[in-house]
């Protein structure tokens, strides 16, 4: 019997996953692949300002709101999520959390893994969150670490959208047909009521990438592309032909 497919995504705060890649979770699930979601924190100091404003808030209670918009999400998308709570603004990692991470790779053995651009003026935990994948998943590859255990092989890794793509030197060089389940995005994305000021902007942008995706594979193809999300490829792809 073969083993199912995994798909791992690596999501500082609790409502990136959404945003930037919904469509990619949901499209997999659909397709057989068993998609995993890590949030390393809640977002719940700089993402979480609308919750800020309600009178006799407290962090934990900001914590609990954001940890329940994502778990929903998650289920509307149809993967598994784990969160790791290491607080944002700024979000703090150590040697014991690269290991847990590592621990995960190793764990779920996947296929590829999704996290943020590598460069974020705008927002230091999120290249901090690329860069704590990037490192777990070389950790997760070498024999030396935990000898004895299963190693993993080398999944690709992609970078999704920013909010600023041109401010992060961030460049997509894949573009993902999410037509047939943006209404469960949406849907997801309708979950994080903390950040609603956002459900129009990432619309607005899904529908900017499909109008590019259509372009790019062809005007004669019989493919009515609507909605699409992009990725920057970190490491080469390797092939037996260009088609």
């Amino acid at each position: 019997m073969t083993a199912q497919k995994t798909g791992l995504v690596i999501s500082a705060h609790s409502a990136d996953f959404v945003w930037r890649a919904g469509g990619a979770i949901a499209l997999h699930q659909a397709q057989g692949t068993q998609m995993h979601i890590v949030c390393l924190s809640f977002g719940e100091r700089g993402e979480s300002a609308k919750l800020w404003r309600q009178p006799n808030m407290i962090e934990e209670k900001v914590k609990q709101v954001r940890q329940l918009e994502a778990q929903a999400a998650a289920e509307i998308l149809g993967a598994s999520i784990e969160f790791l709570d290491l607080g944002d603004y700024p979000l703090i990692t150590d040697k014991d959390v690269l290991f847990k991470m590592a621990e995960i790779y190793r764990c779920l053995q996947p296929s590829f893994v999704l996290s943020h651009s590598l460069h974020d003026p705008y927002n230091y935990d999120h290249p901090r969150a690329t860069h704590l994948a990037q490192e777990a998943r070389i950790i997760a590859q070498a024999e030396g670490h935990n000898p004895g255990e299963k190693i993993i092989a080398a999944p690709p890794f992609y970078c999704f959208e920013p909010h600023q793509p041109e401010q992060c030197n961030w460049k997509p060089d894949v573009l993902l047909d999410i037509t047939s389940v943006w209404e469960k995005k949406y849907q997801a994305i309708q979950c994080m009521q903390g950040q609603e000021h956002l459900w129009e902007y990432y619309t607005r942008v899904a529908l900017q990438r499909g109008v590019q995706a259509k372009r790019n594979i062809g005007i004669t193809a019989d493919k009515n592309i609507v909605y699409a999300e992009g990725y920057q490829s970190i490491f080469p792809r390797v092939t037996e032909n260009l088609e």
